[in-house]
C-alpha cells in the first residue's frame, strides 16, 4: 500500500565539487546551499558536503581503500531521496572534482538490490553550475547524463545556475543580491525534484531481473 503523501519526509544531500577547500568562500557552495533551502520549503532535509574537504581517491571502484573518505559520503548518498550535485565551469567543463564524483558514482553499476535494480534507482538527482563564462547548459548537460547512466532520475528543469558576463571577474558569491532568474530557476528545481522523489518513493520502478 502507498503511504506517501505531499508531506512525506524526504532526505537530501549535495555535493559541492569546489577545487577549494573549506574555509575559503566558495559559489558553488552558495548556490547549493540555497537549493538545500529551497528544498527544505517542501519538506525535504539534509546536509552539503563539499567534497575538497575529503580524502576521495581516483577510482572507479566503491571503496578504494586505505583512508578513502568515498564509502562514507556514498553511504550518505544511499541513505537519501535527492542528490544535488553542485560544480564551477572550469574551461568548459565541470570541475575536476565533479568529473571524480561521477568517476566514483560509475562504481554503482555494479551494485544492485534484491530485484537487481541498480541502489540509485528511486534517487532524484539535480545540478547547480556557477562559473564566470558561458558554459551552463553544457556542464548541466555532461553531469545530467553522467547522473542517468548511473541509475538516478531527473525532473524538469532539475539545473539552477548563474553564469558571468565573459572575461570579467565577478563570482556569484559576490552579487549584491541573487538575481531573479536563478532564484525561479532554484524554486522550480526544488519543486520539480521533491514531487518526482516522492513519487518515486510511492512507486519504486520495476525489477529488472
Amino acid at each position: 500500500m502507498d503511504t506517501t503523501t505531499e508531506t512525506t519526509p524526504l532526505r537530501a544531500v549535495a555535493l559541492v565539487c569546489t577545487l577549494s577547500p573549506s574555509p575559503k568562500p566558495s559559489s558553488s557552495q552558495l548556490l547549493a546551499e540555497q537549493t538545500m533551502a529551497a528544498l527544505s520549503e517542501h519538506g525535504v532535509t539534509g546536509k552539503v558536503i563539499r567534497i575538497a574537504d575529503h580524502d576521495v581517491r581516483t577510482g572507479v571502484a566503491v571503496d578504494m581503500g586505505d583512508g578513502d573518505a568515498w564509502p562514507e559520503i556514498r553511504d550518505t548518498i544511499l541513505g537519501c531521496d535527492i542528490l544535488v550535485l553542485s560544480t564551477p565551469i572550469w574551461l568548459g567543463h565541470t570541475s575536476s572534482v565533479a568529473q571524480r564524483v561521477l568517476e566514483r558514482l560509475n562504481a554503482e553499476l555494479g551494485e544492485s538490490d534484491d530485484h537487481g535494480r541498480p541502489l540509485t534507482y528511486g534517487k532524484v538527482a539535480a545540478v547547480c553550475v556557477v562559473g564566470n563564462e558561458d558554459g551552463a547548459h553544457h556542464v548541466s548537460a555532461e553531469v545530467f547524463q553522467g547522473l542517468n547512466d548511473v541509475g538516478f532520475t531527473l525532473a524538469p528543469n532539475a539545473v539552477t545556475y548563474w553564469v558571468g558576463e565573459a572575461m570579467q571577474r565577478t563570482d556569484y558569491q559576490d552579487l549584491d543580491k541573487t538575481p531573479d532568474k536563478t532564484a525561479a530557476a532554484t524554486a522550480t528545481l526544488a519543486a520539480n525534484t521533491a514531487h518526482l522523489a516522492r513519487r518515486l518513493k510511492g512507486a519504486p520502478y520495476p525489477p529488472t531481473s
